[in-house]
C-alpha cells in the first residue's frame, strides 16, 4: 500500500538511487524529449529567434507518455499562446510609450491568469502563459521603436510556437499510442499478482512489493484516459473499448484479491491454487503485450470448500475476475431480466461533475491570494533587476511562475527540489562550459550537448513525482548556461547571472509564500478526506461491477494522494504547520480508512448496499477543524439481531477482519504520543 505519511521525507541519497531507477517507458520517453529538445536547438539557430532556452525549456512542458496527450497539448499550448500574444498586442497599443502603464498592465494580467490557474482547468499551462505575458511586455520595453516591438513579439510567439511544431512531428513519428501503453500497463499489473501469489520478492523482498502496492495506488484514470484517446485515433474500435474497459476493471479486483492474499495469513492460498492462477496470468499478460486481450480464458482449480473463509474469498474472486477478464460482467439482456425479477433499488448518488472552474472558485479567497502572491514576488524581481540594470538576472522573474503552488508545503517542496536541481544543472552547464563547448565548432556538436543534458534532466523529470521538479529545474539552469546563441558560446558571466536569478527568484517566492497569507495544506488534506468517505459511501451503494470497481479504484489512488500531502506537513515553516494533535488525527482516520477499504470493496463486491457497510465506514470519524485532540475510539459495531437465515461465513470473515485491523491501530494509538505516526493498516 502507499507508504505512511509520517515516512515521507526528503529523499536521502539511497531514497534518490531508488527514484532514479529505470523502469519500462523512462528511457524512451527521455530519449523522445531529448530529441525534440536537440532539434529545437537547430531550428531556432537557423532563425536566430532570441532566448533559444527558454523554447528548449518549453519542450518539458509539451510531452507526455502518449503520443495524442502530447499532440492536442502542444496545438492548446500554442493556440492558448497566440490568443495571450494577442492580448499583449493589445494592451502594447497603448502602454509601450509609458513604463509605469506598461507595469501595471503586466502586473493585472498576471493577476488575471495565475487565478485561472489556481481556480480552473488552466492550471497546467496558466502560470507559464502568465510569464509569457510578463516577459512578452518586458521586451517591448526595450524595443526602440514600433516596428522593434513587433518584432519582439513575433520573437515570443516563436518562442512557443517553434517547440510545439518539433514536439508535433517528433511524437506523431516515434511516440506510442495510448491503446499500447493502456495494454502495457494492464500487463504490468497482471505480472506483479503473480508475482505476488508466489511470493517472488527482489533481493531484499521490497522491490516488488513496493511496485504492486504503487500500481495499486495509482487508480484507472491514465488507463481509461488512454482508452477514449485511443479510440480517439482509431487505434481501438468501439468492441476493444468495451473489453479493454472491462480488463481494466478486473485487474483491480485482481490486485484487491492479491494484496489481501499477501497480507493476511489467513487469506493466503496453498501452492495447488497459486501456481495454476500465476501462470494464467503471465499469459495473460503476454497477450496484452502483444498487443490482444484475453478473452474466453479458463482456470481450473481445486475446490475451495476446505479453504479459510478469507482464502475462500481470495479464491473466488480470482477465479471470477480471471475467467471474465474482457468480457463484461452484466450483459444488457441479463440487466433486463434482472430489472423484471427484482424489485427496484434506490440508484447510488452520482459523482459531483464539474465544469471549467473549481466548484469553489468565487467562495475561495485563496485563489486570488495566490494570484496576488506570485504576482508581488515576480514584479519586485522585475523591479530589482530593472532598478540595478543587471538584465542578466531575468531569470529571478521566470523562476517566480515556475515555483509557486497553491498551498505553503507544496511550494516549499518545489522550491527544495527546484534549488538542489539549480545546482546541479548550473554545475553541469558551467562544467560543459568550461571543458565542452571550447571544443565545439559546429550547431550540429551543440545539438549533442543540448541531448545528453535534456536525457539527464529528462530522466528525472519524467520519473517518480517525488523529484520530478528537480529534473526540470537541471533541465532549466543547464539550457541557460549552454544555449547561448546561435551557435556553441561559453560566456561563464552570462552562466552566473543566470544562475544568480533562478536563486534569488526562489528565495522570493520563499519569503513571500511563507510570511503572506500562508496556506497549510491541512484545509486541503481535510478536503480530501471527506470526499475519499464520501465516495466510499456511493461505491458501496454501486450494482454494476465495472462501475464500482472504477470508483474503487479511484478511492485507492486518492488514498495515496492524501498520504502523500501528509507527507509534506513538514517543509511548512513552525507557524503555518498545523499542531501535532491535528496531524496525529488525520494519520489515524487515514489509517482506519486503509485498514476498511480492501475488505468493503470485496463486501461490496458480494453484496451491493450491504448495510454492514455503512456501518463501518460511520466507525471512521471525521476530524474537525477545530479539533483539538485524535477521535476517540469508535466502538465496535451492534451485534446483528437473531436471524434464522443462513450466515455467510466469508461476510462474517471480512467484518472480523476490519474488527481486527481497527483494534490493532486503536491499540497502536493509545500506546503512542501525539507526535508520533500511526502505522497505516494494509489493505
Amino acid at each position: 500500500m502507499a507508504q505512511p505519511a509520517a515516512d515521507v521525507r526528503s529523499p536521502g541519497p539511497r531514497e534518490v538511487l531508488r527514484l532514479l531507477a529505470p523502469f519500462p517507458g523512462r528511457a524512451v520517453m527521455a530519449v523522445r524529449v531529448a530529441l525534440i529538445c536537440a532539434l529545437v536547438v537547430l531550428v531556432t539557430s537557423g532563425y536566430g529567434t532570441p532566448e533559444a532556452a527558454i523554447s528548449v525549456y518549453v519542450v518539458f512542458f509539451l510531452n507526455r507518455a502518449d503520443r495524442v496527450t502530447s499532440v492536442v497539448l502542444a496545438v492548446a499550448m500554442l493556440l492558448l499562446v497566440t490568443v495571450v500574444i494577442a492580448l499583449v498586442m493589445g494592451v502594447a497599443i497603448f502602454s509601450i510609450d509609458y513604463s509605469i502603464l506598461r507595469v501595471a498592465c503586466m502586473a493585472v494580467l498576471s493577476v488575471g491568469l495565475l487565478y485561472l490557474t489556481s481556480a480552473s482547468k488552466l492550471r497546467p499551462v496558466g502560470a507559464i502563459l502568465a510569464m509569457i505575458v510578463g516577459f512578452g511586455l518586458d521586451q517591448l520595453g526595450l524595443a526602440p521603436f514600433g516596428e522593434a516591438a513587433t518584432r519582439a513579439l513575433l520573437y515570443a510567439w516563436l518562442m512557443v510556437a517553434i517547440p510545439v511544431g518539433v514536439a508535433i512531428v517528433v511524437n506523431l513519428l516515434i511516440a506510442p499510442s495510448p491503446r499500447k501503453l493502456a495494454q502495457a500497463q494492464l500487463a504490468k499489473r497482471l505480472r506483479l499478482a503473480a508475482r505476488r501469489l508466489r511470493g517472488d520478492d527482489g533481493d531484499d523482498g521490497s522491490d516488488t512489493r513496493a511496485a504492486f502496492d504503487a500500481s495499486l495506488r495509482e487508480g484507472d484514470k491514465q488507463l481509461l484516459t488512454w482508452l477514449k484517446l485511443s479510440k480517439l485515433e482509431g487505434s481501438s474500435s468501439a468492441a476493444d473499448v468495451v473489453a479493454l474497459r472491462q480488463a481494466i476493471a478486473s485487474s483491480t479486483a485482481l490486485l484487491v484479491a492479491v494484496a489481501l492474499a499477501d497480507r493476511e495469513p489467513d487469506a493466503r492460498l496453498p501452492d495447488a491454487f497459486v501456481e495454476p492462477i500465476a501462470t494464467t496470468l503471465d499469459d495473460m499478460a503476454a497477450i496484452l503485450e502483444h498487443g490482444g486481450y484475453p478473452v474466453d480464458v479458463t482456470l481450473a482449480l481445486p475446490a475451495a470448500d476446505a479453504l479459510a473463509p478469507l482464502a475462500r474469498v481470495v479464491a473466488t474472486d480470482l477465479h471470477t475476475a480471471i475467467t471474465h477478464f474482457a468480457e463484461p460482467a452484466v450483459t444488457a439482456a441479463d440487466a433486463s431480466a434482472d430489472a423484471a425479477a427484482e424489485p427496484a433499488t434506490p440508484p447510488a448518488p452520482p459523482a459531483p461533475r464539474g465544469g471549467f472552474f473549481l466548484p469553489d472558485a468565487r467562495t475561495n479567497p485563496d485563489h486570488i491570494r495566490y494570484a496576488l502572491k506570485t504576482t508581488a514576488a515576480a514584479m519586485f524581481c522585475y523591479l530589482l533587476y530593472s532598478q540595478l540594470d543587471w538584465s542578466g538576472i531575468h531569470t529571478c522573474f521566470i523562476t517566480c511562475y515556475m515555483v509557486s503552488l497553491g498551498s505553503t508545503a507544496e511550494t516549499v517542496e518545489k522550491l527544495t527540489l527546484r534549488i538542489a536541481g539549480c545546482i546541479v544543472g548550473a554545475l553541469l552547464g558551467t562544467a560543459a562550459l568550461v571543458f565542452v563547448v571550447p571544443s565545439l565548432s559546429s550547431i550540429g556538436e551543440l545539438m549533442a550537448l543540448v541531448f545528453a543534458g535534456a536525457w539527464l534532466a529528462a530522466w528525472v523529470a519524467f520519473g517518480s513525482p517525488r523529484i520530478a521538479y528537480a529534473g526540470f529545474q537541471v533541465a532549466f539552469a543547464f539550457f541557460l548556461c549552454v544555449i547561448q546563441g546561435a551557435g556553441p558560446g561559453f560566456d561563464l558571466t552570462l552562466a552566473r547571472d543566470r544562475t544568480i536569478g533562478i536563486l534569488l527568484g526562489n528565495v522570493v517566492v520563499y519569503l513571500v509564500f511563507t510570511r503572506i497569507w500562508p496556506v497549510s495544506i491541512g484545509k486541503q488534506i481535510d478536503t480530501a478526506l471527506a470526499a475519499l468517505l464520501d465516495q466510499w459511501r456511493r461505491l458501496a451503494q454501486v450494482a454494476q461491477p465495472a462501475e464500482r470497481r472504477a470508483l474503487a479504484a479511484d478511492a485507492f489512488a486518492r488514498h495515496g494522494a492524501i498520504s502523500q500531502e501528509l507527507g509534506l506537513i513538514h517543509y511548512e515553516p513552525s507557524w503555518v504547520r498545523p499542531a501535532a494533535t491535528w496531524l496525529a488525527a488525520r494519520r489515524r482516520a487515514l489509517a482506519e480508512l486503509g485498514a476498511l477499504e480492501g475488505p468493503l470493496f470485496l463486501l461490496a463486491e458480494r453484496a451491493p448496499g450491504d448495510a454492514a457497510i455503512g456501518t463501518q465506514l460511520a466507525r471512521v470519524v471525521e476530524p474537525r477543524d477545530d479539533e483539538a485532540t485524535p477521535h476517540t475510539d469508535a466502538p465496535a459495531p451492534p451485534a446483528p439481531p437473531p436471524s434464522t437465515a443462513p450466515t455467510d461465513p466469508a461476510r462474517d470473515a471480512l467484518l472480523n477482519l476490519i474488527d481486527t485491523r481497527l483494534a490493532h491501530i486503536a491499540d497502536a494509538a493509545r500506546q503512542a504520543t501525539p507526535k508520533e505516526p500511526v502505522p497505516h493498516a494494509p489493505t
